[in-house]
C-alpha cells in the first residue's frame, strides 16, 4: 500500500468515527432532555398530590371547626346527650 492510500483509508476511518461520535452525542442529548422532562412531570405530579392532600386536610379541619361551632361543647354537650329520666307519678 502506498502512503496516499493508507492516508486516505485512515481519513475515511477518522471521518466515520467522527460521525459515530456525533450520533452518540445526539442520542445522549436526547436522552438527557427526555430524562429532564420526566423528572419535571414527576415533580408536577407530586406537587399536585401535595396540593390535593392539603385541600382535603383543610376541608376536614373546617368541617371539624363547623361541628364544634354548631354543637354544644363540654358539660353542655353531656347534658344535651343525657337520656331523660322516667316520669314518676306521685299519688296525692
Amino acid at each position: 500500500m502506498s502512503a496516499k492510500t493508507l492516508l486516505a483509508t485512515k481519513k475515511a476511518e477518522l471521518t466515520a468515527l467522527r460521525t459515530e461520535i456525533a450520533q452518540l452525542r445526539a442520542t445522549v442529548k436526547a436522552e438527557r432532555i427526555a430524562s429532564k422532562e420526566a423528572r419535571a412531570a414527576a415533580k408536577a405530579t407530586k406537587a399536585a398530590a401535595r396540593a390535593e392532600k392539603k385541600a382535603a386536610r383543610i376541608a376536614k379541619m373546617e368541617a371539624k371547626l363547623l361541628a364544634l361551632k354548631s354543637a354544644p361543647v363540654g358539660t353542655a354537650a353531656r347534658k344535651a346527650a343525657r337520656k331523660p329520666s322516667k316520669v314518676k307519678v306521685m299519688k296525692a
